[in-house]
């Protein structure tokens, strides 16, 4: 299971910025006023191939107000499902009374803690580490998450403490011939409900109240002459409905459950139709790297006025995974089942498609010549060849001339071409656009005495003009 680490601290020290930093991103909302992040924010740090969970939490209060006390509970939450907590401290404000109540608060949970001095550009790192040797941490990095100084020295440090913790090293795998497909979504959607049908057994507790599914559960189930892992997974809920100490954990396993997958079907509720939180687990997927199918339960109780809103939701806001198949079902019934168990397992199999070369390549050099990209500042853009980087997702490495002012609809275009090219549907793609390099960038020719003078002429004509 993937590793999880927590980011603790007070408002304002800068935990949203150094959380953009580790996971390269920008998913948590960063401003300068206080107590900006009120809930739990997942990411991914990707280290050697190797991916830790980490949470950005909203800053630890000392007063009693309504939202202070919400703000609590979820960062209480999130060190309970953490691994390794990063306490960040304000270099520039150097230590407060909150800080080191926060640390007596935080030794209390006997987790392993890295401590993190965050504004120190332009600072003495000595002088800092001096000023909070009080609080008695044994690992201690000053950073600067704003420039992103010696944040890659701290994911080294993470990945360094999170191995030699021996709670880390029982990582759970499942065999590599096996294609395993996890089901997630809101709780009470129907995934329990929807693997007792496909297996026709009473396998899984099933009830018709939200959370019953605590932990992720793992199914053998032969389906035609494949052998699969089926994984039912807790139901994830906005945070802010996550109360039970039980299911503080759910969200969490989720996740892990996302990196022992192949594919993921993730089921919506027909009654209810297409919510924001659905559209936050879809992105949750995509951002994994997994092939994704989407499965719309309750078909059973919905009439035709119901299915047209649905189609109208899934083309406004689906449209960002309209390579996705998406097909509409009845767990309770079983109808629909095998076919979107099937889709998923396709999805799988795309995600680890491999493709020539030299087919890459002649796409990319049809497209020049068919639909090549538009011109920038009069100069023209050209792509070369191109080869695969990696599967799952599909990964393209493209090569040629100024790539980076490439626009982004024309990078959309040639990944809709990729994809209907090669079949890749139901898997998100990945491209990475390289320039080639001029084998002349290096040499510089050496003028002749007459161009020397040419030069010079050139340039006193310009003087005089000026």
């Amino acid at each position: 299971m993937l590793p999880v680490v927590a980011i603790v601290g007070r408002p304002n020290v800068g935990k949203s910025s150094l959380f953009n930093q580790l996971t390269k991103t920008e998913d948590a909302l960063v401003a300068d006023f206080h107590g900006l992040t009120r809930d739990r924010i997942y990411g991914h740090i990707v280290k050697d191939e190797n991916e830790i969970i980490l949470i950005d939490t909203g800053g630890l209060e000392h007063d009693h107000g309504d939202l202070s006390q919400v703000i609590n509970r979820q960062t209480d939450q999130a060190i309970d499902e953490s691994d390794l907590l990063l306490f960040v401290v304000d270099g520039r404000e150097g230590l407060t009374n909150s800080d080191q109540e926060i640390a007596q608060r935080l030794r209390k949970k006997n987790k392993n803690m890295i401590l993190v001095i965050n504004k120190t550009e332009g600072m003495d790192d000595q002088d800092l580490a001096s000023d909070f040797y009080s609080l008695g941490f044994k690992d201690t990095l000053s950073v600067s998450a704003l420039r992103g100084d010696h944040c890659q020295s701290l994911v080294d440090l993470i990945s360094e403490s999170l191995n030699q913790d021996e709670a880390i090293s029982e990582v759970e795998e499942l065999p590599e011939d096996l294609i395993s497909v996890a089901l997630i979504g809101r709780p009470n959607v129907g995934k329990s409900t929807y693997i007792n049908s496909l297996i026709q057994e009473d396998r899984l507790l099933t009830e018709d109240q939200p959370g019953t599914t605590r932990d992720s559960i793992f199914i053998n189930y032969r389906f035609g002459k494949q052998d699969l892992v089926l994984i039912d997974t807790a139901g994830i809920r906005r945070k802010k409905k996550v109360e039970e100490t039980i299911e503080k954990f759910s969200i969490v396993k989720a996740l892990q459950a996302l990196d022992l997958s192949d594919a993921v079907i993730v089921m919506l509720d027909g009654n209810e139709g297409i919510t924001d939180q659905d559209l936050s687990l879809i992105g949750l997927v995509l951002n994994s790297g997994r092939a994704l199918t989407i499965a719309i339960n309750k078909q059973d109780l919905l009439n035709e006025e119901d299915l047209e809103k649905i189609d109208r939701q899934i083309k406004r806001k689906l449209k960002f995974v309209s390579y996705v198949d998406i097909e509409f079902i009845s767990a309770k019934d079983g109808k629909g089942l095998k076919g979107s168990l099937k889709l998923a397992v396709n999805a799988a199999n795309n995600a680890v498609q491999t493709v020539a070369t030299s087919e890459l390549s002649k796409l990319v050099e049809g497209l020049m010549e068919t639909d090549p990209p538009p011109y920038v500042q009069g100069r023209r853009i050209k792509l070369k060849y191109a080869h695969q980087g990696g599967v799952q997702p599909p990964t393209f490495i493209i090569y040629g001339n100024q790539t980076k002012k490439l626009r982004d609809n024309y990078k959309r275009f040639i990944e809709g071409q990729i994809r209907i090219r090669f079949s890749l549907l139901g898997t998100p793609i990945k491209l990475f656009f390289k320039d080639s390099k001029n084998p002349y960038s290096d040499r510089k020719n050496k003028l002749s005495s007459r161009q020397w003078k040419k030069r010079r002429r050139i340039i006193r004509l310009r003087k005089k003009r000026s």
